[in-house]
């Protein structure tokens, strides 16, 4: 028991609390420190929080708590509050409670979950555990995008330009690709000379003048999250949804949108494999984006195959290139118009998802959406000649078709397996630090639905080397072909919100 310093005569408390007081200190300091004591030890008896395990500090006149005690206190499914979520993060983010504690809640956690109440105060203590990024100076309501990630996903690349391009003010903050997802900065540092690492001014003003911006995340902006996810990857606790939620919605509230649109992807290729869970992550992100005052909204489309044909960062411009030429593959260009939609009439720009949809066909079609990437481009430091003329992106010397060995129609297609080979190839990485090669990749000629006869081409490898036999029986097994006809998959699921 820690004894207060400057106490001479012993006060017997309940619970078998000793303290003893300094003739000097005064009466009515004293009791309020009781009854504020009285008053936590009350609350854990409510909690059921074992009040023996717990230290008092007397220089505060609060309760210290115990790591071990809130393990165990989650372990038996107990229910936190604020101040015990603050506790924890504060503690693991300046290093007072180490890793193997922290893993140890979050597989507590795995196993009981959280209520909506204690993700979204998880949310928020993770999300001021660092930099908030300030965009009130950026004119307008600012909407930003968020995707769960997926093979072949280059929707922000699309996105941004049609949506700025009819007024939206889009500042966008995203990540680097890690495993056989790529991230949007990658394909955007295929751009010779394309600049990601923008200061917050350049960021603002950038987005007030051409109304679109998308730059690497600040290294101070929620270092909960940068912790507890490295812990997560290596301690078999990453496919839990309140935590994905948590780390996913800290990261876009400190990045100061109004607005937030999610992605949130289901099948093969994506992080949620089953539609249902896909669903419940919505809607627990969409609860998180309520109690913050956010209008959060969420599409849920399938990642049961690739999306769009290319997979590869400087293939993946390429497509995006095209597809705001109204050039490209109809699923990419359908999710953005749709996304994009819902995006407009978030901003208040547009009343309904209808008109919305036809004015970002219009900016297409006249050109002013690509216009909107050169702008962007140009203004981050990029060469906007590989924008008007994508034949000058690098291409590396094997080029390799891969054909069919049977007629028929694909039924199956492996997203996950096409994304791992391009990785293998170059394009993606298994560790943060690992460089990428821009140039590698995959791009599909032929997708679930479509008929295939022997010797088609199925897709093209871009390979800096010799195509292995191994990588090439890979490409063949992600392949399902069968002699009846299959229907095209579902792209968008419903838009929840």
């Amino acid at each position: 028991m820690n004894v207060h310093p400057s106490l001479k005569e012993d006060y017997f408390l309940p619970y078998g609390i000793v303290c003893k007081r300094n003739s000097s200190q005064k009466m009515e300091e004293f009791l309020s420190m009781i009854e504020k004591i009285l008053s936590k030890l009350w609350k854990c008896f409510q909690n059921k929080i074992n009040y023996s395990k717990i230290r008092l500090d007397w220089n505060k006149g609060e309760m210290a708590m115990r790591m071990v005690d809130l393990i165990e206190y989650k372990k038996n499914n107990g229910e936190f509050n604020q101040q015990q979520i603050q506790f924890i993060i504060d503690g693991y983010v300046d290093g007072s409670i180490p890793d193997y504690q922290m893993s140890a809640l979050l597989m507590a956690i795995c196993f009981q979950g959280l209520t909506a109440k204690e993700t979204a105060m998880l949310t928020q203590a993770m999300e001021y555990s660092g930099d908030i990024i300030d965009l009130s100076k950026i004119e307008g309501i600012k909407v930003d995008k968020h995707s769960t990630g997926g093979v072949g996903d280059k929707t922000s690349l699309v996105l941004g330009p049609i949506v700025a391009a009819c007024g939206g003010k889009v500042a966008k903050m995203s990540g680097r690709g890690l495993g056989h997802t790529g991230g949007t900065l990658d394909k955007l540092e295929s751009i010779p000379g394309f600049n990601i690492y923008v200061s917050e001014e350049d960021f603002i003003k950038q987005v007030n003048d051409i109304g679109l911006a998308i730059i690497g995340q600040s290294a101070s902006l929620v270092p909960a999250d940068k912790k507890i996810y490295a812990l997560r990857d290596v301690t078999g606790t990453v496919s839990c949804i309140p935590l994905i939620a948590s780390s996913i919605m800290s990261k876009k509230l400190a990045s100061g949108a109004d607005t937030i649109l999610l992605d949130v992807k289901y099948g093969n290729g994506a992080f949620m494999q089953t539609l249902e869970d896909a669903k419940k992550l919505a809607q627990t992100m969409i609860d998180i984006g309520k109690h913050c005052h956010k209008d959060t909204r969420a599409t849920i489309s399938s990642m049961s195959q690739p999306l769009g044909k290319a997979i590869g960062n400087s293939l993946e411009v390429i497509e995006a290139i095209e597809t705001l030429k109204g050039n490209g593959p109809q699923d990419l260009e359908e999710l953005c118009l749709k996304a994009g939609s819902t995006m407009l009439v978030q901003a208040k720009l547009y009343q309904d998802e209808k008109e919305a949809y036809k004015a970002l066909q219009e900016v297409i079609s006249n050109g002013m959406a690509l216009e909107k990437l050169k702008e962007m481009v140009q203004r981050q430091g990029g060469d906007v000649s590989y924008i008007e003329n994508p034949e000058l992106f690098e291409k590396p010397s094997v080029i390799m078709e891969i054909t069919s060995k049977e007629t028929g129609y694909v039924k199956a297609l492996e997203a996950k397996n096409l994304g791992i080979v391009s990785m293998k190839l170059g394009g993606g990485r298994m560790t943060k630090d690992e460089d990428v090669d821009h140039a590698v990749g995959l791009v599909l000629n032929k997708k679930i639905g479509d008929h295939v006869e022997i010797g088609e081409t199925l897709l093209t490898v871009y390979a800096r080397n010799k195509v292995s036999q191994e990588i090439i029986e890979e490409i063949y097994q992600s392949y399902t072909i069968v002699d009846e006809f299959v229907e095209k998959p579902i792209l968008i699921e419903e838009i929840m919100k």
